[in-house]
This record gives structure tokens, C-alpha cells and sequence, in this order.
């Protein structure tokens, strides 16, 4: 009992950076842009399905249009799923100790960290996979069907926050056909009412796609194509994933996931990783893809490291002395440069180029010209200002980002500028005439980050603006 103590102080205090953390850092340009859809709901967007933008929504109308109230929901989100994985672990592992290292792991790589702090969609993803996790565990624990309707629900909410959640019935299913304790579920009417209840919870999403020539299905498929066989990204693939698993936790997880304890989470994983590695042999697999395999990864780590297989037991022995104490001294790294920049490296700082460092002060100096709006050419850039800034802002393409959004009404006699980074510059697109651009840098702690152009915007030729996010 007092291992459990000192694991749930542990946890505690993990969440509580992570809240800390998402209160004071600026927003990431994404998370920027799924607060533009939190102002006008709808059942789906072009890049993904609703759930994150119903999320933001719910923070802000408490603690309004801050940092903390983008995130504040999936920061809750992030309890819950640290329960589910505590629950999880103890079920599949049958020891309570085992939960709570499962959940302690879990909080201490690098992705929970950053991916459930975010509002993005992999904050809902993670929380609906540990909660899925821990539903089949049950319905292995218990053997009753019931459990298959909570495994229904989770996928469909999870459906509802990210497509990769198609994975989840994939490894579901893999486990019923594969494992020999599980195939009974095949002639039972409960997991075919699970997946029922699923699609049902996903059907709204699946109605907006119908009416909206199927958009966020073809972005997100499109990326299925072959190119080029390389090995390139298949290594930054494992590479990315061994530094956001931290090295010892990663290593301590796929000892965990060959032991025949663990079947079902071997079922959960296999599917998406074997996808993931094929497509990692033509093109890129971002690192945050494979985020909703964290729990189960979580739970397989803590059985490696307190039930040994015998084989190669150095190593692994080795492995679960050092997981704990490494990923928490990167853990703490990543921390103090998020929180301080006190390494001065300027572009190539991973947080100041993906937080909205100095975002602010670009969008004080551009307002002092006192434009009538600001006209973008990448939802990035018309994200931040948007959020930071008090002028109107009006992406002059891509209209497909903004379907729901109300028409922006054309300025008449004002000022426009257009604002873009230097690395994205398509001033050619403007139907107007563009003037010499000035500069403008972004910063963090005196280094500059990025630079922006702005060009001032004469003889406007379009019939409006687009439409104002």
C-alpha cells in the first residue's frame, strides 16, 4: 500500500505540471486553429472529426478564450484516462501494483505529456483508447457481455475524435479471432452490439462526410498512398517513438507485449503498428500518430517490469531499473525548456517554433499599423492571429477549412495586410496589388524563431474576403 501512495503522489503531481503547463503556455498553431472551430460547431471539419472542437468549447465558455480554457477539458480528459490505464493494468495484470505502475508509466512518457495536455484530437483519442483498453480488459476479467457495450462506447466516441480509432475494433477483433480464450465472443451477440452501439455514436460524423462530398475521409485516406520505398522514415519512425515512449519505458513495453499474459494488449497493438511500419517504408509517420497505443504500451511495460520472462532477463532487469528515473530527467528537461528556454537555441527550439512564443507581440506590432483585416494564406498564421490578436483575419483560401464559418463582410476604405512566414509566402495568390514587404520577428527570449513578411494590400480585386474564421 505504500508503493500505491508513493505512485498516486507521483501521478498527482505529474497532472498537475501538466495543468500548470497548459494555463501558461501559449497555443500551438493547431491547437489555435481547432478553437476557431469551437466557434461554429458542427458535426465534422475538413482535417478531422468534431469532438476536440466540442471540447474547446466547454472550456471557454468557463474560463473563457485563454490557454487554460482551450485546454482545460482534455486536461481533464487526461485524469480520467490515467484511471482507466491504473484499472486497466490491474485487471489485465491481476495486481494492483501492477495498475498503478501501469498508470504511473503511462503519465511519464514524453506523449501523454504533450498529447494530453494539447487540444488537439489526440487528447480525446487517448483518453477514449485507455477507457476502450480497460472496457475489453473487463469483458476478459469478467467474461460478461455487458462490458462489450462500455467497448462500443468508447470506440465511438473515440471514432468521433480521430479516424485512427478505427485501429481500436481492428485489435479487438484480432484478439476474438486469434486468441483461443476469446474466440467464444464470436457466436455472442454482444460484441456485434458493441459495434452497433459504436457506429451509432459515430453516425453523426458519418452523416456531415455523406453531405459534405465525404471531405475528412478523403484528407485523412489520402494519405495512404505509396511512394518511394526508403528505409528514412521507417528509422525516424522507431526513432520518434523511442524518445516520446522515453528509451527504458519503450524498451520495458515491448518486452511486455510478447509475453502470453498480455495477449490482448499484443491484439490492441499489432494492427496500427503493423500498418505503421508499412507506411513508414514510403512516406512519414508523425510521431503522434501512434499516441492511442500509449496505454496498452503503459500496461505491457509495467508487466515486464515486475513479472521477468526469463529471457534475456539482463536486459530487462536493467531496463526496469532505469525506465522510472530516465523518462522523469527528460521529463523534467522538456519541462524547463517549455516553461524557462533557458537553452538559448532560438529556430531550433522545438517548443518555441511549435508554441505561439512571441505570437502576441507580432500581432501588437502589425495592429499599430491599424489594419481593417489581415489576410492569411495557410490556416497556421490565420489561426494565431486570430487568437492572439484584435483584427479581423480573413484566409483568402483553402475555403474548405471554414464551411460552417459565417461569411466575412469585405472592409471598405481600410487598410489590408497580408501576413505570412517567411517559408510560406503566397503573396502571388492576392487578387490586389502587393507593396515591398516589411519584417517582423518572432521571438523568444531576445532569439528569433520565425520571421514574418507583411505586405501591404492595394486595388482589391476579389468579390469578398472568403469567409472570417
Amino acid at each position: 500500500m505504500r508503493e500505491h501512495r508513493i505512485y498516486f503522489l507521483a501521478v498527482a503531481v505529474l497532472i498537475a505540471l501538466r495543468f500548470i503547463a497548459g494555463a501558461v503556455l501559449p497555443l500551438s498553431a493547431d491547437e489555435a486553429y481547432y478553437w476557431l472551430w469551437s466557434k461554429h460547431l458542427a458535426a465534422g471539419y475538413y482535417d478531422h472529426p468534431p469532438a476536440i472542437a466540442f471540447l474547446i468549447r466547454a472550456g471557454v465558455l468557463v474560463f473563457g478564450d485563454t490557454s487554460l480554457g482551450v485546454r482545460v477539458v482534455p486536461l481533464i480528459l487526461s485524469v480520467a484516462a490515467s484511471w482507466f490505464v491504473w484499472r486497466a493494468g490491474a485487471s489485465i495484470l491481476k495486481d494492483e501494483h501492477a495498475g498503478a505502475l501501469s498508470c504511473l508509466l503511462f503519465n511519464l512518457t514524453l506523449m501523454a505529456a504533450v498529447e494530453t495536455m494539447a487540444a488537439t484530437p489526440d487528447a480525446p483519442l487517448i483518453a477514449c483508447s485507455a477507457a476502450f483498453l480497460w472496457a475489453l480488459a473487463k469483458v476478459d476479467e469478467t467474461q460478461k457481455g455487458r462490458w462489450w457495450l462500455a467497448v462500443g462506447t468508447a470506440g465511438g466516441l473515440a471514432l468521433l475524435s480521430k479516424y485512427t480509432a478505427f485501429f481500436f475494433g481492428a485489435g479487438a477483433l484480432f484478439w476474438i479471432a486469434f486468441v483461443p480464450s476469446a474466440r467464444r465472443w464470436l457466436l455472442s451477440p454482444w460484441p456485434y452490439l458493441g459495434a452497433i452501439l459504436a457506429f451509432a455514436i459515430f453516425a453523426p460524423n458519418l452523416w456531415w462526410n455523406a453531405t459534405h462530398r465525404w471531405m475528412t475521409f478523403a484528407f485523412q485516406f489520402s494519405r495512404v498512398g505509396a511512394g518511394h520505398f526508403t528505409l528514412r522514415f521507417l528509422f525516424e519512425f522507431l526513432g520518434a517513438q523511442l524518445l516520446l515512449a522515453t528509451p527504458f519505458i519503450f524498451v520495458c513495453g515491448l518486452f511486455g507485449l510478447v509475453r502470453k499474459e498480455t495477449a490482448l494488449l499484443a491484439a490492441l497493438v499489432l494492427p496500427a503498428t503493423v500498418y505503421f511500419a508499412i507506411h513508414s517504408l514510403h512516406d512519414r509517420v508523425q510521431g503522434n500518430w501512434p499516441c492511442f497505443l500509449y496505454p496498452a504500451l503503459a500496461v505491457a511495460a509495467a508487466g515486464a517490469m515486475l513479472f521477468w520472462s526469463g529471457r534475456l532477463s539482463k536486459a530487462e532487469q536493467w531496463s526496469a531499473r532505469l525506465a522510472i528515473p530516465v523518462a522523469a530527467v527528460l521529463l523534467a528537461l522538456c519541462y524547463v525548456q517549455a516553461f524557462f528556454g533557458v537553452l538559448p537555441i532560438g529556430r531550433s527550439d522545438p517548443f518555441a517554433r511549435l508554441l505561439g512564443f512571441g505570437i502576441s507581440d507580432v500581432a501588437k506590432q502589425i495592429e499599430s499599423r491599424h489594419p481593417a483585416a489581415i489576410l492569411t494564406t495557410d490556416y497556421e498564421t490565420t489561426a494565431w492571429f486570430a487568437f492572439y490578436g484584435k483584427v479581423p483575419v480573413v484566409q483568402v483560401n483553402e475555403p474548405q477549412r471554414w464551411l460552417d464559418a459565417p461569411i466575412a463582410i469585405r472592409p471598405v476604405g481600410g487598410l489590408l495586410l497580408y501576413i505570412a512566414d517567411r517559408s510560406r509566402d503566397r503573396h502571388a495568390l492576392l487578387p490586389g496589388q502587393v507593396a515591398s514587404p516589411a519584417t517582423v520577428d518572432r521571438t523568444r527570449n531576445g532569439k528569433p524563431v520565425e520571421q514574418y513578411l507583411i505586405y501591404a494590400v492595394s486595388d482589391w480585386r476579389g468579390p469578398t474576403l472568403g469567409r472570417q474564421p
